[in-house]
């Protein structure tokens, strides 16, 4: 007997004992007269059993048959016993046509012994707000993780999430270095645009102290701020988000049986990050401040930079080659000026003078100083007829 109905039997008792009103004892206990009356006949019939409600301890109506409970337990512990009960119930509607509330499946798991591997609640931290437009500031992080469990290299996950939406931008990578770090930020600009600003950790590809690394450069070259956050907390949005893909995303890549960066990164293109996106991604209707980067040649921005000083003999030197700098149709910088090195993702390399690409080629070694011949005059050359000195 539940307390409620517990606190109906002395009001059912005095009315039997006719003390009470049925529209009295109706207002005490918040009922119909109606119901009431139904309630004392079966209490003067029955007894105190006559309270407990009809359906207690009877399937309920609206319940699963027990042949769908099994065949949902049975799926859960051969093909999914390391999922979540949120994600299960996911997978059961996408790939078994089986929709059911996660919070059913919780109950059942639990009702059978089974442990949903459910994470443990972190201490409260205040959130911050979201910005107020898309493309305002986008979070970016590397994720280092066995992506693969055992069946490839361990690897690191490049994350890129804005701030007002959570529209994610992912990609595979073998490590968190300049190169990877910039391939990821020129994918998102192609397919998100410029934003306003990055959000980043002190990790040494995006920070070192009292100047930009190269990835920074190409930041500033774009107009980006780069933000960098003094704590893990501080960028929490995408911390929980790598939480999140270390569960969803390493399942999914296991079902499908992905063991290489190649074919992770095909299948996040194709359709993982649209899908995530689609689930996950929020406040769609805000203004987008992204802007365009149709006129800017993105491979002239992520690349490694630098600059070298023109010698007398038209070379300069990087990392110990000399490189002779040729004439063609792009007038050669005079010696002692400047010239741009840049250094791109394929490896291949440009010289810019004036933001005019320049022709060289690689010498095998140091030039060789020109030897300088001095050459006498002849017995008849003009020098010989002219006399010096004082004549008498």
């Amino acid at each position: 007997m539940s307390k409620k109905e517990t606190s109906r039997i002395r009001v059912l008792e005095e009315i039997v004992l006719q003390t009470l009103t049925y529209k009295k004892g109706s207002e005490i206990l918040g009922l119909s007269e109606r119901q009431l009356y139904r309630i004392v006949k079966r209490f003067k019939i029955e007894g105190y059993s006559g309270i407990i409600h009809r359906s207690r301890g009877k399937p309920s109506n609206h319940g699963y048959p027990e042949e769908i409970k099994t065949e949902v337990i049975e799926i859960y512990r051969k093909n999914y016993s390391d999922y979540g009960a949120t994600l299960f119930s996911e997978q059961l509607e996408k790939r078994h046509s089986i929709s059911i509330n996660n919070e059913t499946i919780r109950r059942w798991l639990r009702n059978n012994g089974i442990n949903s591997n459910e994470r443990k609640k972190r201490p409260h931290r205040k959130r911050r707000e979201r910005k107020t437009a898309i493309g305002e500031m986008v979070q970016f992080d590397g994720s280092h993780h066995d992506w693969f469990e055992g069946r490839g290299e361990k690897c690191c996950l490049f994350v890129c999430i804005d701030d007002a939406s959570s529209r994610t931008y992912l990609m595979f990578s073998p490590t968190e270095n300049t190169e990877s770090a910039m391939r990821c930020k020129w994918e998102y600009i192609e397919k998100y645009g410029i934003a306003n600003s990055l959000y980043t950790d002190r990790h040494s590809v995006y920070y070192e102290e009292g100047k930009l690394t190269d990835f920074g450069k190409a930041l500033l070259k774009l107009g980006i701020k780069i933000i960098y956050a003094k704590s893990p907390q501080a960028k929490g949005r995408v911390e929980r988000n790598n939480r999140t893909y270390q569960d969803r995303l390493i399942k999914e890549l296991r079902r499908l049986g992905i063991s290489t960066i190649d074919e992770a990164n095909k299948f996040l293109r194709e359709s993982f990050i649209d899908e995530l996106n689609a689930k996950f991604s929020v406040n769609n209707e805000l203004p987008d401040i992204h802007r365009k980067a149709n006129v800017i040649c993105l491979k002239n921005v992520f690349c490694h930079e630098t600059e070298r000083q023109v010698k007398n003999d038209y070379t300069i030197t990087i990392n110990g080659q000399y490189i002779q700098l040729e004439k063609s149709d792009v007038p050669l910088p005079a010696p002692k000026q400047d010239v741009i090195i840049r250094k791109y993702l394929d490896d291949t390399v440009s010289i810019f003078y004036n933001e005019q690409e320049l022709k060289y080629k690689l010498l095998k070694g140091k030039p060789k100083k020109k030897e300088r011949v001095i050459t006498k005059p002849g017995k008849e050359h003009p020098w010989r007829k002219i006399k010096f000195g004082k004549t008498v």
